[in-house]
């Protein structure tokens, strides 16, 4: 079976100088190269000359199935695997690749909501390492690779390629898609995107290639002529996808099983999917639809068969089909417990704002942040009344020690003790809590990896 030998394809074909376990194939991905959720900006690359020289190395991989671009700084992780379900749902041999990982590395490759195998990983890992090192690749360059590579081994009929940072300059952005997707822009990695909206947004639309359609999320005026320039320039077809549907009627499912909405057209309200039923629970998902299904309207004259049935049955079943967690998952009732990876200051603000809408008598917030972030914007969108603050930090280097974020915190009114684990912090606050209130854990995707029960 080609999956498990990692040896497909392409003129480079050095042999492995030793068999590597699963565990000391992390250890060298994770130790030995950089990874920017760890480390931060020192592991970001600035060209593609890297990724360009290893899809060549491995004859290139990602020529070989079709694929669709997801980009945006809220809402691209939701989107790329809502994307994936209904194409699973239809059938299709889907590939997923996303990044980070909430638990595991192979939670970033899926095919039809599958992690790559392990044993994969490490047969990929031992065969090319001379090459890695030969080439000075990163972490991200590497994964893109093993990710390109196994898509095309196994013979997917498409995949969605979600950005890992920016876009222009991101290691996925040497695939040609059928379509690519811009969902929201926001203020987040400012030291390397720029410290505009117009700025981080020219970073996504380096995705936008020649002639290939382009679907824009959202209608944000502050950057909607920065998509409109880079389409003009690449003449390919630009759709807000707000302007042809739009969210109404949301309301939760009971036992966090996720909303039902209904889908009209925005100009005059005309029905097009009444009470659909979609497992994700963020209220925040409405923004992300229209861009989801005006994707699937963009996949249909290409030959993708994707009926109403079809898309019903895939949004309802999301994190089943794509494994997909973290996102407004609900961890128990009475009290309510969230946790949501909302990591920056628009992610928190919906969050923050959701869980208010279920009218807590009190709120306990696990926080933890990493500490290259623009915390002081994050922590500015927090409820500082009626409201007890358990603040913690990941078990990575990039993370804000607790004692500081707390120092930063009481600076905006938000008071609360410090915690020597995530785990610590949960415990404390599921214990405290009463059945009236909520428990909402967040801050950082590292903080909502470590809660047991994800």
């Amino acid at each position: 079976m080609p999956v498990l030998s990692a040896t497909s394809g392409g003129p480079e074909t050095r042999a492995p100088a030793f068999v590597m376990s699963y565990a000391e194939t992390l250890d060298y991905l994770f130790s030995r190269l950089p990874m920017f959720q760890r480390v931060g900006a020192a592991a970001y690359t600035r060209s593609l000359a890297n990724i360009e020289a290893l899809c060549r190395a491995l004859g290139h991989p990602e020529r070989s199935f079709r694929s669709i671009h997801v980009a945006g700084t809220n809402g691209k992780g939701s989107s790329s695997h809502a994307l994936a379900a209904v194409l699973q749902a239809a059938g299709y041999r889907t590939g997923l690749y996303t990044s980070p990982h909430l638990v595991d590395f192979t939670e970033r490759v899926r095919l039809d909501g599958r992690p790559v195998p392990p044993e994969y990983v490490s047969a990929f890992v031992a065969k090319h390492r001379a090459l890695f090192d030969e080439l000075g690749v990163s972490f991200f360059e590497m994964t893109v690779a093993l990710a390109f590579r196994y898509f095309a081994d196994e013979r997917v009929d498409v995949a969605v390629i979600e950005v890992g940072l920016g876009g222009r300059i991101d290691s996925t952005n040497v695939i040609r898609p059928l379509v690519s997707l811009i969902t929201n822009i926001s203020y987040d990695h400012q030291d390397l995107l720029g410290d505009t909206l117009p700025l981080i947004a020219a970073e996504k639309a380096g995705i936008i290639k020649p002639e290939v359609p382009v679907v824009v999320s959202q209608t944000q005026p502050e950057v909607a002529d920065v998509f409109r320039r880079v389409a003009v320039e690449n003449r390919a077809r630009l759709r807000f996808a707000d302007a042809e549907y739009a969210v109404t009627n949301q309301a939760p499912l009971p036992g966090g099983a996720g909303q039902s909405l209904d889908v009209v057209r925005p100009a005059n309200g005309a029905g097009l999917l009444p009470n659909l039923h979609l497992d994700l629970a963020g209220e925040y998902q409405r923004h992300n639809l229209p861009g989801v299904l005006t994707v699937l309207d963009e996949l249909r004259p290409l030959g993708f068969e994707l009926p109403e049935a079809v898309v019903r049955a895939g949004l309802s079943a999301v994190q089943r089909r794509t494994g997909l967690r973290g996102r407004w998952q609900v961890l128990g009732e009475g009290p309510l417990v969230v946790a949501d990876t909302g990591h920056n200051e628009a992610g928190m603000s919906a969050a923050i704002r959701q869980v208010l809408l279920s009218r807590p008598a009190h709120l306990h917030v696990v926080l933890g942040m990493v500490g290259d972030k623009a915390i002081g914007k994050m922590l500015a969108v927090l409820p500082a009344e009626n409201a007890t603050y358990y603040f913690c930090a990941a078990a990575i280097p990039r993370a804000l020690p607790a004692a500081k974020l707390r120092e930063q915190a009481a600076a905006f009114g938000l008071a609360g003790a410090e915690f020597a684990s995530v785990r610590e912090a949960v415990a404390a606050a599921r214990a405290a809590a009463h059945p009236t209130d909520a428990v909402y854990i967040g801050g950082s995707t590292f903080v909502v990896a470590e809660v047991e029960g994800l």
